[in-house]
């Protein structure tokens, strides 16, 4: 939905029109009609159709007539009439495409509410054009704060200025009716302008601003659907869904339009299935519908009272029964037609060496080479550490024990008196002992030499 000059760029902003969705081709718009009728060229003595369409802010578009035959194309702006003043908006269709558009929107071609096209837009146009749609921010922003001081319960969505700067629309959502008299004064009085207020639903509001749908996209309502088709929980009933607001209900908070989009080939693979309130009757006992598959085409069945037993059958089966039943007369029993539930094994016919169709490849578990060198790695700190701490507590008890033999020295020599070296380190006790034993000897010599001089 764009064109070759509007590829994005590195912030997400448009490199080449860099217009942000009023590029001159009208092909990266909102809700844009492909002219396929551009290429051919009408009859002869046939007049060209006199009304055109053109696009204003978001998804807004009407159909204005060319009263003074101008030559217009798609992507130039015009000067409409408005009330009051003249609005400016795109071109985004003309020929005899317009008319097959104005008899789908069932818009009558001699309408008094079709409005004339004034003139192509001047650069004068255009500026005051610009600078009133800068504005729009700004006071939005400043709307919300006034209705938000008025205690109002509403919510200002958008605001869309008139291309001659005079109007500005504002479009607000709200669940109940809103008097909002007070506000229009406070802005009239605060901006300058006339003011309009138009309440719109919560689907239009999502298509105005637009957004990511849960699927990932843009919008359907913002991008190409027009028109907002009712979607009844029934929907998502007939698909099988489980009727969970959080996840059937879009951006707006109501049901997605998407509901819509499959519920013709659900409703007709359907009908090929047997209503689910259709009772089997077999002389073993009366069966019950438990649950549907649309896609592989089988149904379940449980006897009553036996509603843990659950078995399998198809569409056909299912439906030769019941015309036996029709007929008033009972199978034996379901498991005749009963299916087995066998897994088949898919098999691929490529062979995976990297593992790269697994979503789980990278949390696979190590090799027994890695268990092994793992757990040496870890043992040796661990036997480090136990043998480190053997050997502190035995060097601990070592000086325990010291301790302990030094306090009963200690005791000991303070209680016995004559142990008067006691306290003394045990080198010096033994060089102690060493003169004493030298001094025994010489005593016994002095002896020996006493008794020989007596002698004599």
């Amino acid at each position: 939905m764009s064109c070759n000059s509007c590829s994005t760029g590195k912030d997400g902003q448009p490199r080449g029109c860099k217009n942000n969705g009023t590029c001159g081709t009208d092909s990266c718009n909102k809700l844009t009609v492909f002219n396929w009728l551009s290429n051919m060229s009408l009859p002869s003595n046939q007049a060209p159709f006199d009304c055109i369409e053109v696009r204003f802010k978001n998804s807004r578009k009407h159909f204005y007539r060319n009263t003074e035959n101008l030559t217009l194309s798609i992507g130039d702006i015009v000067a409409t009439e408005a009330s009051p003043g003249h609005d400016v908006g795109i071109v985004t269709l003309t020929g005899e495409l317009v008319r097959v558009q104005m008899r789908k929107k069932k818009v009558s071609l001699e309408s008094e509410e079709i409005k004339k096209v004034y003139r192509k837009a001047s650069q004068k146009d255009i500026d005051v054009w610009s600078r009133a749609r800068d504005r729009e921010e700004a006071i939005k922003k400043r709307s919300r704060e006034l209705a938000i001081a008025l205690g109002l319960q509403m919510k200002i969505s958008d605001v869309e200025f008139q291309g001659d700067g005079s109007k500005a629309t504002f479009y607000y959502t709200a669940e109940d009716r809103v008097d909002f008299r007070q506000l229009i004064k406070d802005m009239a009085k605060a901006f300058s302008i006339r003011i309009e207020m138009r309440q719109i639903g919560f689907r239009q509001e999502a298509a105005r601003l637009g957004g990511i749908g849960s699927c990932g996209r843009e919008l359907c309502c913002s991008t190409w659907l027009t028109d907002f088709r009712s979607v009844n929980t029934a929907a998502a009933r007939y698909q099988q869904l489980s009727l969970n607001p959080q996840k059937l209900a879009g951006q707006c908070g109501k049901l997605k339009c998407c509901l819509n989009f499959e519920l013709d080939a659900y409703l007709e693979a359907l009908q090929q299935f047997p209503k689910s309130d259709v009772k089997l009757y077999t002389e073993k006992g009366t069966a019950v519908c438990q649950k549907t598959d649309i896609f592989k085409g089988h149904i379940w069945y449980a006897y009553e009272g036996e509603w843990m037993n659950w078995h399998k059958l198809t569409t056909e089966q299912a439906n030769e029964i019941i015309e036996l039943n029709t007929k008033k007369e009972k199978v034996i029993s379901l498991e005749e037609y009963a299916i087995e539930l066998i897994e088949e094994d898919t098999k691929t016919d490529f062979e995976n060496v990297v593992g790269q169709d697994s979503l789980t490849r990278f949390d696979k578990k190590p090799t027994r080479n890695r268990k092994r060198r793992g757990a040496q790695n870890k043992k040796k700190p661990r036997n480090n550490n136990a043998k480190a701490g053997a050997t502190a507590k035995n060097n601990n008890n070592q000086k325990q024990k010291a301790a302990n033999a030094g306090k009963k020295g200690n005791n000991s020599a303070k209680n016995n008196p004559r142990n008067k070296n006691s306290n003394k380190p045990k080198q010096q006790n033994d060089n102690a002992r060493g003169p004493k034993n030298t001094g025994n000897k010489n005593n016994n010599r002095r002896k020996k030499s006493n008794k020989n001089a007596k002698s004599k």
